[in-house]
């Protein structure tokens, strides 16, 4: 969205540079037999602003290729960048252990919840806490309490809105269980 904003403002601004030489050619140019009448005023408050220099530019719509050349907006094009393989182990909870795909953006793939999987991952990016923190490891030297969650073992890798993720989540202190928890649709709830 950034790209489309900047390129939005830059086409414009492009034009309006190669608009103005040729203008000021014209009115000063050889061709000129003499002063140009101007409408701007010589004394008084606004003898320091300069005229208009024509007609505000409308904004460009960008080509298709600047924005993935499927055409869609900003949001469906981050939501369908979402394609991530779950790996889980050792939860005990029947049917939870396996590999499975997630695509969001439409949902896809083989995840047993996918539908609600998509959901957790739209409303964590939605915020930029979410966005930061939500496949982020515990800091090393972070002080958990030592609560066994159990051994259930989890891997996630591929791109969620675009980004890398590559990232292992475990139930064997207070911190992986609460990180585990709030992956929960993602992961499975083995609480």
């Amino acid at each position: 969205m950034l790209r489309r904003l900047a390129l939005t403002a830059v086409v414009p601004l492009a034009v309006l540079a190669a608009a103005v030489p040729a203008s000021t050619a014209t009115a000063s140019g050889a061709a000129s037999s003499g002063p140009v009448p101007s409408a701007a005023p010589t004394s008084g408050p606004f003898a320091a602003a300069r005229p208009a220099l024509g007609p505000l530019l409308m904004p460009l719509p960008l080509p298709g290729f600047l924005d993935g050349g499927e055409g869609t907006g900003a949001g469906e094009a981050d939501e369908a960048r979402t394609r991530l393989t779950v790996s889980v182990e050792n939860t005990g909870v029947p049917g939870a252990d396996g590999t499975f795909e997630l695509e969001c953006g439409p949902t896809g793939g083989t995840h047993p919840e996918g539908q609600a999987a998509c959901d957790r991952l739209a409303e964590a990016g939605a915020t930029r806490a979410g966005r930061q923190e939500l496949f982020r490891e515990t800091p090393e030297g972070t002080m958990c309490t030592m609560i066994h969650g159990g051994d259930a073992f989890a891997r996630i890798v591929g791109t969620w809105e675009g980004r890398a993720v590559d990232t292992t989540a475990s139930r064997r202190d207070g911190c992986e269980i609460a990180r585990w928890n709030s992956l929960v649709p993602v992961l499975p709830d083995v609480r």
